[in-house]
């Protein structure tokens, strides 16, 4: 072990981490700060191995605090310590002295001489020989079992293969005679499967031509039997199918003369309940105008007392006519209000049964008949792609279709009403007002005729769905270009069956 002395107490802190840094060329184990009753004395220990490396080390330790003058001696004969730190290798009076360094060392210390040392290691050194000398000789004599062990396998081995080239000789001699059976046995097989196979061709031949006779005896008969069963077939087929189609048809036609008639007697109904409300309006107006001369005639009569004139019983009896007036009057009032909403109800229905003719009959009213459907407020692509044709070549198609698409969202937008009033003599009416932003734009950048369609779907929408804003079905005159009615759609469909009924 070596001793330090005037070490720092901030140099101890973690184990005296510095210090074993600083003492790294001696390669120290440990460093360990010595304290006393007083605490810390300024004293460390440092250990080293207990091998001779170790045993150099400390001595190399030794002797540089000692050429540094930082010895033992050096630390007894100076008074002024200074800042340095001393050092030397622990010697036996280090060991018996009664201080707080002579406590540790005897505590944790083995005092050892050169010779002691010396004897440690010899008596290592000779145990290590013993040892290894043991275990030479057991490798040894384990070598040897392997050599005989080897010299065994090694005989076997021998005696194996002498064996097993005994055994391939005998193999491949009974494997020459089997090949040479088997060849004699193959040649025998193939001369009788080849005379079986003369026979065989020579008695297909014979099955073939007197197959084709019997083929050639039967084969007109079995032609014209085909040939007549197909037809036969075929037509019994074909008057299925045109039995079928002629029933589907009747009934088809059947269904919409029945329409028809149900939404012609419906308007019939109409009809006749507006007539019926008129002639009450009418009734109404007369009561309304008698009741108002009575009062006038009461009130001259009321004037006229003292010119001969029975007053009082004039006056009652203008009042009982005037009181019967007014009871019909009331009477009419309340027939005339169940008028109105019954008319209500009709009317509603009306235009249920015109929905329900336009749902129904939307794929016989074609674009080229006069009378047909037409979409209110759906734009026209063809303006479109006409302009898009101009501008955008092999992708008009496709910029059409988004174009015009979006469009047709914008006539959806509520918020959008690009109207104004224009008022002529008493009338007002709206119309499109050229200076709104967008109508403009459009028509700077797809010209005329694309702004055309836009305005017109837009007075269609404002038109006939106004609160809506979207595209309604209407019945429509293609020949007038104007709104047709329920009863010209209905005359219409009935004219086109009864021309195709006597075509048939």
């Amino acid at each position: 072990m070596g001793i330090l002395t005037n070490v720092p107490a901030e140099q101890t802190q973690g184990g005296g981490a510095i210090l074993m840094k600083q003492l790294a060329d001696f390669k120290p184990l440990r460093y360990t700060a010595v304290y006393g009753d007083y605490g810390y004395t300024g004293y460390g220990i440092v250990l080293f191995s207990k091998d001779w490396i170790g045993f150099k080390n400390a001595l190399a330790f030794q002797n540089f605090f000692k050429s540094q003058h930082l010895g033992k001696m050096d630390w007894k004969e100076t008074r002024q310590h200074g800042h340095y730190v001393f050092g030397w290798l622990a010697k036996e009076e280090d060991y018996k002295s009664d201080d707080p360094v002579g406590i540790f060392l005897s505590a944790n210390g083995d005092l050892k001489t050169v010779s002691d040392l010396e004897q440690e290691m010899s008596s290592k050194t000779d145990n290590l020989i013993a040892t290894l000398t043991q275990q030479i000789t057991a490798k040894s004599k384990y070598v040897q079992e392997l050599e005989c062990k080897w010299n065994q396998m090694n005989l076997s081995l021998q005696r194996a293969v002498e064996e097993g080239d005994l055994l391939r000789k005998r193999y491949n001699e009974e494997m020459r005679n089997m090949q040479s059976a088997a060849r004699e046995h193959m040649q025998r097989v193939f001369q009788e499967t080849d005379k079986l196979r003369k026979q065989l061709v020579e008695k297909e031949s014979y099955i073939q031509r007197r197959s084709s006779q019997l083929n050639e005896l039967v084969a007109q008969t079995d032609m014209e039997r085909r040939k007549l069963e197909e037809e036969r077939k075929k037509n019994a087929d074909q008057n299925d199918s045109l039995n079928m189609a002629r029933i589907e048809q009747q009934k088809a036609d059947e269904r919409a003369i029945q329409l028809l008639e149900k939404h012609k007697k419906e308007k019939e109904a109409a009809l006749n309940k507006i007539l019926q409300l008129e002639r009450q309006v009418d009734e109404k107006q007369k009561l309304e105008l008698d009741i108002e001369q009575l009062k006038g005639k009461l009130e001259v009569v009321k004037h006229m007392e003292g010119e001969g004139v029975d007053v009082k019983k004039r006056s009652e009896e203008l009042t009982a006519e005037l009181n019967e007036r007014i009871e019909e009057m009331e009477d009419l009032e309340a027939l005339n209000q169940t008028l109105v909403i019954k008319e209500r109800m009709t009317n509603d229905e009306i235009q249920d049964a015109k929905k329900e003719l336009i749902s129904g009959l939307s794929e016989l009213l074609g674009p080229r008949s006069n009378i047909g459907i037409k979409r209110m407020g759906e734009l026209d692509e063809k303006p479109f792609l006409l302009a898009c044709k101009q501008r955008y070549g092999d992708d008009a198609e496709m910029e059409a279709l988004k174009l015009c698409s979006a469009w047709q969202e914008q006539l959806k937008d509520a918020n959008w009403h690009p109207f104004k009033i224009v008022t002529t003599g008493e009338m007002t009416e709206q119309v499109i007002d050229d200076n709104d932003e967008k109508l403009a734009g459009l028509k700077k950048q797809l010209g005329e005729e694309v702004y055309k369609a836009v305005t017109t779907a837009l007075l269609e929408i404002n038109e006939y769905n106004a609160s809506g804003s979207y595209v309604v079905s209407e019945l429509w005159n293609n020949k007038e270009n104007r709104k047709a009615s329920v009863t010209e759609a209905i005359q219409h469909v009935l004219k086109q069956w009864k021309a195709q009924k006597r075509r048939r």
